[in-house]
């Protein structure tokens, strides 16, 4: 196995803790695109297939990169009829002009060069095609931030600083520097939930070995006490921030 691909031996653990989490933000890049029968959507950094599925119910013609192979696999399974591929973000095994859609949910935040990888999306899409992106906004809008925050102050360490891209001001300029008119910023509502402590621990410390979720654990359901619901689980109120951008024709 790739000792770089950090993904794949979590992808399972990721989908089941995470994968739909983010299904409110797909959703409404789909419809601001106006995806629906025959559109050709690439998902970029598709991981285990979520948006995929999502595309293809709509009748899209869908297509997925990930650069996990782990992540692939799942998300062959999640959208049976999808053309998935494992590629990176900047390298992306698809023709010029031979898309109509592109999205990347919470990937350029991750990604090694985010200016690389917008300027594959414009490759690969047709003239006048869309590039739709989404990820988390700004740490005040999201809720699960405090429990990182948390965990900084155990280690005895300040939070690290806040990636430019949560922000619209450098999501818009970057867009702007690969070619896309701007035609729509949206701030989309994304909970996410656990069901109990084990499930609480597990999604925040995804990737920890037993020792490491038995210390950090009770930090982290310290953290978390004034999300806890009635019912015994967690829910935290989290954003995202989409921005579509159209190629020039």
């Amino acid at each position: 196995m790739d000792e770089t691909d950090v993904w794949s031996p979590l992808a399972a653990q990721w989908a089941a803790l995470w994968g739909s989490f983010a299904d409110p933000a797909r959703a409404a890049l789909l419809r601001a695109c106006r995806v629906g029968p025959g559109t050709r959507v690439l998902d970029v950094g598709c991981g285990s297939g979520e948006l995929l599925a999502l595309a293809a119910a709509r009748g899209a013609v869908a297509s997925g990169a990930d650069a996990a192979p782990g992540m692939v696999a799942l998300a062959r399974r999640a959208a049976p009829g999808a053309d998935v591929r494992v590629a990176p973000a900047e390298a992306l095994p698809w023709p010029d002009g031979s898309v109509d859609v592109v999205t990347a949910v919470n990937v350029l935040q991750l990604a090694d060069d985010p200016a690389a990888a917008l300027a594959e999306a414009v490759r690969v899409s047709v003239p006048g095609g869309l590039v739709a992106v989404g990820g988390w906004a700004e740490r005040e809008r999201n809720e699960i931030d405090v429990v990182e925050a948390a965990l900084a102050h155990d280690d005895g360490e300040p939070l690290g600083p806040e990636h430019p891209l949560r922000e619209e001001g450098p999501l818009r300029e970057l867009m702007g520097s690969a070619g896309l008119a701007v035609e729509r910023v949206e701030l989309v509502a994304v909970p996410w939930q656990a069901a109990d402590d084990a499930a609480l621990v597990a999604g925040v410390l995804l990737g920890e070995d037993a020792a490491g979720l038995a210390e950090r654990g009770p930090v982290v359901v310290a953290a978390a006490r004034p999300y806890r619901t009635a019912q015994g689980g967690y829910r935290f109120r989290n954003t995202f921030r989409l921005v579509v951008g159209r190629v020039r024709a």
